[in-house]
């Protein structure tokens, strides 16, 4: 990524195994549960006034609580207002919004739809809140590309950074697309788990489990940071974005779009693969998805590639803030120098031949990272993230 370093400097996180970072991390090392991964007992209370919180979708509830607790993680960034962007990703936005004021619609009349429909369903809600809440005046975004959007979100955000375009952003995803119609659509399509359980990489892997949740970064220029002293958790090296061009659901059974991802990834980040310590993977746990980002990453790094796991053994699929929490996930791995286990991986399918992180966490010297995020409509996303310089 040419220009500018760019570093992360405070973390939020807001996920069914935990809400903040320790928790969080805490969670990616437990047993997950069977079923759907909802946040327990999310109170939207503690960040946002009753008449706010009833006027902002789940989602962006979410996207508010971690911001707020990034930027205390943080502390005082103190870049200008106007150069400080916020760039948050969805693959869905305000569905649970949506879906109510449907059925209000037909069960009561269109008079009855809430004014606050539109403003509370539309995927930039997120980042909007966002900006509003902390008065961040930059650039203002959210790519829509499904289960990637949280890994394009950060990689853009990283090129804003590192142009000079913007100081600092606030980055990452957030999804809460557990209703009953979006359930209903992902079941009747078979993608979702029927046992309930997400079992990424393993023979026995029926579908994915699906997930809430949102997490985004504080990143800043590196000499920003280390001018006011600011805790650094890492750095984002580069990004890469391609498309499948294949098919609307389905991944490239051979992997190229994946593949084309990783190798500009590793390009724009300047590495080689000798020098990639560790892969989290897309690692939905579907059929097609894990055979096909497994032969990608072993066409990319061969038989005897780094570490993978897939952190969504735990917390199941989140779509688009999927990248953004398993991001979050490679960071703290640097921190705590452990990779996590792919939790409800039992037996790696035979198939492939990647080095899956499976039973019990692997202490690793951490090193550059490739964090895999793959999407409906072929959209991939990649990320090469790297220990504190």
């Amino acid at each position: 990524m040419n220009g500018r370093r760019v570093v992360v400097t405070g973390i939020g996180v807001v996920a069914s195994c935990g809400v903040g970072p320790d928790a969080f991390w805490d969670g990616l090392l437990a047993e997950p549960p069977r079923g759907e991964r909802r946040i327990p007992d999310f109170d939207p209370g503690q960040w946002l006034g009753p008449k706010e919180a009833r006027r902002t979708d789940r989602f962006a509830q979410f996207a508010v609580a971690a911001a707020a607790m990034a930027l205390d993680d943080a502390g005082p960034v103190g870049a200008d207002p106007d150069r400080c962007g916020v760039i948050i990703g969805s693959g869905v936005g305000g569905l649970e919004t949506l879906e109510k004021q449907i059925v209000i619609c037909h069960t009561k009349g269109p008079d009855r739809v809430s004014p606050f429909l539109v403003p509370m369903m539309m995927a930039n809600a997120g980042a909007a809140s966002v900006s509003m809440r902390f008065g961040w005046r930059g650039p203002c975004e959210t790519p829509v590309t499904a289960c990637a959007a949280g890994t394009h979100a950060i990689g853009n955000a990283a090129r804003l950074v590192a142009s000079g375009m913007i100081d600092a952003a606030l980055t990452g995803g957030t999804e809460a697309a557990l209703t009953p119609a979006g359930i209903a659509g992902f079941t009747n399509m078979t993608a979702l788990s029927a046992s309930g359980l997400s079992r990424p990489f393993d023979v026995g892997r029926d579908g994915f489990v699906i997930a809430e949740g949102g997490a985004v970064l504080v990143i800043e220029a590196l000499d920003a940071a280390r001018a006011r002293g600011a805790r650094i958790y890492g750095e984002i090296l580069g990004s890469a974005s391609t498309a499948d061009a294949h098919h609307i659901t389905a991944p490239d059974p051979g992997g190229g779009g994946a593949v084309r991802c990783m190798e500009l990834a590793l390009a724009d980040a300047d590495v080689v693969t000798s020098d990639i310590r560790q892969i989290n993977g897309h690692g939905t746990s579907t059929p097609l998805n894990d055979a096909a980002e497994a032969g990608a990453i072993a066409k990319v790094f061969g038989s005897a590639g780094p570490p993978v796991t897939s952190t969504k053994g735990v917390t199941g699929h989140a779509l688009g803030a999927a990248g953004a929490l398993e991001a979050t996930a490679v960071l703290l791995s640097m921190d705590r120098r452990v990779i996590p286990p792919t939790a409800g991986l039992g037996a790696l399918d035979p198939d492939m031949t990647i080095d899956a992180v499976m039973g019990a966490p692997r202490p690793w010297e951490p090193g550059p990272t490739l964090s895999n995020s793959f999407g409906f409509g072929g959209h991939n996303g990649c990320l090469v993230l790297a220990p504190p310089p």
